[in-house]
């Protein structure tokens, strides 16, 4: 398996189904809030084949209405939990 472009794919699409949003909803939103994003570039971040910039990171946050820090913690504890549940 290669190795993922970004760690906070899998938590984004889990804020956007806990917030019963889909994909196209979201990109919607944030097309609106200045973000030029298609759907099948958003379902690549999701999927993690696409690297995030850190800019992007700030506006899938806001899209989703957290902090970007608390984005990147989620991220971080659902990969600790990945690989506890792999070892």
């Amino acid at each position: 398996m290669a190795e993922h472009q970004n760690i906070v794919g899998a938590t984004v699409r889990k804020l956007r189904e806990k917030k019963g949003l889909t994909q196209a909803q979201l990109v919607a939103k944030l097309n609106l809030a200045g973000w030029d994003l298609s759907r099948g570039t958003f379902s690549k971040i999701e999927a993690q084949i696409r690297c995030v910039a850190d800019y992007e990171l700030l506006k899938l946050a806001a899209g989703l209405g957290i902090e970007a820090s608390e984005l990147i913690h989620l991220a971080a504890k659902e990969q600790i939990s990945a690989r506890q549940r792999h070892s």
